[in-house]
């Protein structure tokens, strides 16, 4: 599956440069406008961020967030700042498919244990996001001193099943993703499945991945100034397996 990604900033939606929110650039005024046009190119999953939240603890975007939910039947994925089993609960029964834990992995896993228990495999991704193979936290500010195959190895023994998996130093570089990264834990940790983010920039990129089994990822900045539209994004999809649906819940 192939997310674009929307990153929800001050109620606009926008693209930083490595995680830096000093070196944002504004993408939509309003992001119901972005997550309905990648709706209309026929794509079925979004990838939502609150970057407020993410940075703050607390769900910030949480009423636009509502609003992008009762507006369109996409499969949304929601990460930022959800760092409790109330906000999980809370987004689920608000009709996000599923939510994404960042920093409590590091912080506190046994909350991470309680949401796969209580809400299931398939409404729960870690989100693992590093720069020069060390993991970091709050909004990719501070440093964890755990390596990402450290981290993915923890999960997987409390019952987590599906990874995001960033590579800092290429979000927003259009610079390519990380491959060699994505193969070798795809290769250590064969049961889980893991979502590529952080370069992916052409369809050469893509296809690189695709051909290295990995065949869900994520695309952000390389829509609104690279080499991506929703229609390659949507043509590179068609191509890839009906059955990769199924852990949606298509």
């Amino acid at each position: 599956m192939i997310f674009p990604a929307i990153d929800l900033l001050g109620g606009e939606s926008v693209r930083l440069y490595q995680g830096d929110y000093q070196k944002k650039m504004v993408v939509e005024k309003d992001p119901l406008t972005q997550l309905q046009a990648i709706e209309a190119a026929g794509l079925r999953q979004v990838h939502l961020v609150d970057l407020d939240g993410a940075k703050k603890g607390l769900s910030v975007n949480a009423d636009l967030i509502r609003r992008l939910r009762e507006n369109s039947d996409i499969f949304l994925e929601l990460g930022g700042g959800i760092r409790t089993l109330q906000q999980i609960d809370d987004y689920l029964q608000l009709g996000i498919n599923r939510v994404i834990l960042g920093s409590i992995a590091v912080t506190n896993p046994e909350l991470v244990q309680e949401g796969v228990t209580r809400f299931g495999p398939e409404k729960i991704v870690v989100g693992v996001d590093g720069q020069d193979g060390q993991v970091k936290t709050a909004g990719w500010i501070e440093a964890s001193q755990q390596s990402f195959a450290e981290v993915v190895s923890a999960m997987t023994n409390l019952g987590v099943t599906n990874f995001i998996v960033t590579d800092i130093s290429r979000d927003g570089t259009l610079s390519g993703p990380n491959v060699a990264l994505l193969k070798q834990l795809q290769k250590d940790f064969p049961a889980s499945r893991f979502v590529v983010s952080g370069g992916v920039s052409t369809l050469a990129d893509i296809a690189t991945l695709q051909e290295n089994g990995l065949v869900d990822m994520i695309v952000g900045r390389a829509l609104y100034d690279g080499d991506l539209t929703l229609a390659d994004l949507k043509e590179a999809e068609d191509g890839l397996s009906e059955t990769n649906y199924s852990s949606l819940g298509y």
